[in-house]
């Protein structure tokens, strides 16, 4: 399973972001391959032709780039998997790459909608806002956000929220059988959940720098 991440500028802000929740969240990428996607850069923007060496530096394992049009030093990176067995790419939909604006425009937030459910062995990345899942979280499965996680369903995996340090995200699900919580890099696993609250709708939040899941309703 591949990630895409779709840098953005300023890539000096961006890459203190990417820092950060490297830091909540150690050894997240860590046999991760990863896919860089230029769409929100142009080859004007500074630091865009060191940005592969800044991300293989911090470990990311760069196995290719995408919409990198006339960046010259894109093509070394444009690189082939030898051996092994096909995998799979999860991308995230265009929304996830957040489109240049005008100055005046307002804007809000984005949030990425997964409709279908999210399985054992899969991951979304989101660090743009808020992930609303209509469907359940499977067992070993994750979704990371930098804003809050709202989930319509079971949440059986691990929800980590505010990923890259709002301590302010919350996590929301309709039944509450969790693996790990995380909210700002402060987590809570199963083992430290209390029984009453599994398979009821929760809300969890940072308070006094520590996890609280309260029921909802």
């Amino acid at each position: 399973m591949a990630f895409v991440i779709g840098p953005e500028a300023p890539l000096p802000l961006w890459l203190s972001a990417l820092d950060a929740q490297m830091q909540r969240s150690p050894g997240f990428f860590e046999a991760r391959p990863v896919i860089v996607d230029f769409a929100a850069l142009n080859p004007n923007d500074p630091g865009t032709d060191t940005l592969i060496a800044a991300l293989e530096s911090r470990g990311l394992s760069v196995i290719d780039v995408e919409n990198a049009g006339d960046l010259p030093s894109a093509d070394p990176w444009r690189r082939r998997l030898v051996g092994g067995r096909d995998t799979g790419v999860a991308k995230l939909p265009a929304e996830a790459v957040a489109a240049p604006k005008p100055a005046d425009e307002p804007s809000s937030p984005p949030s990425l909608i997964l409709d279908d459910p999210i399985r054992s062995g899969q991951s979304v990345l989101f660090l743009k806002g808020d992930v609303v899942a209509n469907g359940f979280v499977s067992s070993g499965a994750e979704i990371l956000a930098s804003g809050s996680i709202h989930i319509y369903g079971a949440l059986r995996g691990r929800a980590i929220a505010g990923a890259l340090g709002d301590a302010h995200a919350r996590i929301f699900c309709q039944k509450f059988e969790a693996e790990l919580v995380s909210i700002d890099g402060y987590y809570s696993t199963a083992d430290d959940f209390d029984p009453a609250l599994r398979g009821r709708a929760v809300q969890i939040r940072l308070l006094n720098d520590a996890i609280s899941i309260t029921p909802l309703g």
